[in-house]
């Protein structure tokens, strides 16, 4: 007989050399394959060898979802790869997703994804194009993959590395310290004839008149950047607009959990981030760190001190965080002068640095002002403060949506 707490009454484990949460892996892996299935928690529970009631109490604990919502996440997210590559009836479909009833799978796709599948597979099959690399991250919270975005394995590694099979344009990324010119970006789109165009206000008047001249364009502002305002904007572009506010939703509801799990960690410690480049330091802020980390997670800083100002190493002991988060410019003058501060006995005397409170940070993705962005700020904080992160949203939000 099987205990709440896994074991059974006569005091043996489920499977000799197997934990809870290796079952769970099997378990995760047995949903993957067969959710075409009429899976039950019963079932999945034999398949972890526990109780039913410990498997959907320990489910929830390790994925931060029910075995259920997980299951309805696979089917909702292969359904959106027929209806946008099958010309299968919508009965075949939902069959091949694990529904019997058509009916109840358009009432159960409307209600996760907040359009019907007919309509999904209209706008699914649209040809977006992103000619800004700060909305892409606003594209993919809205389950759309661009059929054309500037990205780039150095200043977009993320985006670069999870979806450059899946984006049919490469456009280049714009640098006004070169002489590149944007016109290479507007022959490509030329020739690949999106559907739509969105861009920032950051491309000059005269590229957004090209633009324009190519197809429909939503040009998002940038100068007072608030990701949530231009979502919406960029969602209202494209009637997405369910679809914003379920990622709007999905993002507070996470910020209220990691809240809670990192001031249990941190509590009132100051925390100060710091930019490293070239030969100098600068106490560091963007609008990405001051919403997640100093709003969202609610964690002390110095007020008083000038964002962005330069900042010696001794003016930094004076502060004397409790926790230093650093960003090193991937260049080599800046990588050296990180090399030997580590040495510098006034770096080593901080008490972030002796009590070994001091995380490394990239710019992806705390560069990344947009949805996914802020998102993957806030999962890769309470992964750095707590040393648990589930790292949800990649596989249930933009996995497997793409508009192409």
């Amino acid at each position: 007989m099987l205990l709440e707490d896994g074991s059974r009454s006569d005091g043996s484990v489920p499977a000799a050399g197997r934990s809870p949460k290796t079952d769970l892996a099997k378990v995760k892996a047995y949903m993957d394959e067969h959710f075409d299935r009429p899976l039950t928690i019963a079932d999945l529970a034999q398949e972890a060898s526990i109780s039913p009631k410990y498997f959907v109490d320990l489910f929830k604990k390790t994925y931060g979802q029910s075995a259920m919502e997980y299951l309805t996440d696979l089917r909702i997210n292969r359904a959106k790869r027929y209806l946008k590559e099958s010309g299968h009836k919508l009965r075949d479909i939902a069959l091949k997703v694990g529904y019997s009833d058509e009916f109840y799978f358009s009432r159960k796709f409307k209600k996760e994804v907040g359009v019907s599948p007919s309509d999904y597979a209209k706008t699914a099959r649209k040809r977006i194009a992103i000619c800004s690399s700060c909305v892409t991250g606003q594209l993919l919270a809205l389950q759309i993959m661009p059929v054309a975005a500037p990205i780039d394995p150095k200043w977009t590694a993320y985006y670069y590395n999870a979806h450059r099979t899946d984006i049919e344009c490469h456009l280049k990324l714009t640098d006004p310290y070169t002489s590149w010119r944007f016109d290479a970006n507007v022959e490509r789109l030329v020739h690949i004839r999106p559907d739509a165009i969105i861009g920032t206000d950051q491309i000059s008047a005269a590229d957004q008149d090209k633009l324009r001249k190519i197809a429909p364009c939503c040009i998002v502002h940038r100068n007072n950047p608030d990701w949530r305002g231009e979502l919406r904007t960029i969602a209202s572009f494209l009637e997405r607009e369910e679809q914003a506010k379920q990622w709007i939703e999905l993002y507070d509801r996470r910020v209220g959990q990691a809240r809670e799990a990192v001031q249990k960690e941190v509590g009132r410690e100051k925390v100060a981030v710091i930019r490293v480049y070239g030969q100098y330091l600068y106490f560091y802020s963007n609008p990405g760190i001051r919403e997640v980390l100093y709003h969202d997670l609610c964690l002390d800083t110095f007020p008083d001190v000038r964002a962005n100002a330069p900042l010696t190493l001794e003016q930094l002991a004076e502060l004397n965080p409790d926790r230093i988060m650093v960003m090193v410019c991937p260049e080599a003058a800046s990588r050296a002068h990180w090399l030997s501060l580590q040495h510098a006995p006034a770096w080593r005397g901080l008490k972030a640095v002796r009590q070994y409170k001091v995380h490394l940070i990239a710019g992806d993705p705390w560069l990344d002002y947009s949805a996914v962005g802020v998102m993957r700020m806030l999962e890769e904080a309470l992964l750095m403060f707590t040393g648990y992160c589930p790292n949800r949203h990649l596989d249930t939000v933009h996995g497997d949506s793409r508009a192409t």
